[in-house]
């Protein structure tokens, strides 16, 4: 287990995209990482853009200190554009990337990147639909299903996923 002593905040909100939450969250609790569900607020339920699956928030953002996890993963579907409205959010994004820690951003959670203004001067991918976002934020675009950047990973889109698992899962050992 690559993972073992590694510890993770995994954002959640309304329309998650269910693969991107949960085949990452399997993959990381896999390979023995400790996930923590965090939210705008603690203890309410969520359901995926394809209502079938549902995750539970366990913490809140603002009861998170950056200092104390290895990385902060946004998974892609609506979430992303919900949850960067909320500063607590974009607090724990912003200190946890200013901390050296890992960030993991997929398909459309660039936007909190974005909002939390830690994607300038970096390479980028997501979905297209985020393209023109990215680079106005300041990334260089980058069509490649997963990369590192720094202390950013970015992963494209779901069936990318794989290539995402295997760039965080690396990283994380790495990093640990």
């Amino acid at each position: 287990m690559k993972l073992a002593d590694t510890r993770i905040a995994m954002l959640v909100g309304p329309g998650f995209e269910d693969l991107e939450f949960w085949a990452v969250y399997m993959r990381l609790k896999e390979e023995g990482a400790q996930i923590d569900i965090v939210g705008m607020s603690a203890g309410v339920e969520y359901t995926g853009k394809s209502g079938g699956l549902t995750a539970e928030t366990e913490v809140a953002a603002a009861d998170v200190d950056p200092a104390t996890v290895d990385a902060v993963l946004v998974p892609g579907g609506w979430t992303p554009d919900k949850i960067r409205r909320d500063e607590t959010v974009l607090d724990l994004v912003r200190e946890a990337h200013e901390a050296g820690t890992i960030i993991g951003l997929i398909c459309h959670a660039g936007l909190v990147g974005i909002s939390a203004g830690i994607v300038e001067g970096s390479d980028a991918t997501g979905s297209k639909g985020i393209k023109d976002d990215l680079i106005n934020a300041g990334a260089n675009w980058v069509d490649e299903p997963a990369f590192r950047d720094g202390n950013i990973v970015w992963g494209r889109v779901v069936a990318d996923i794989p290539d995402y698992n295997r760039v965080l899962v690396d990283t994380l050992a790495e990093h640990s």
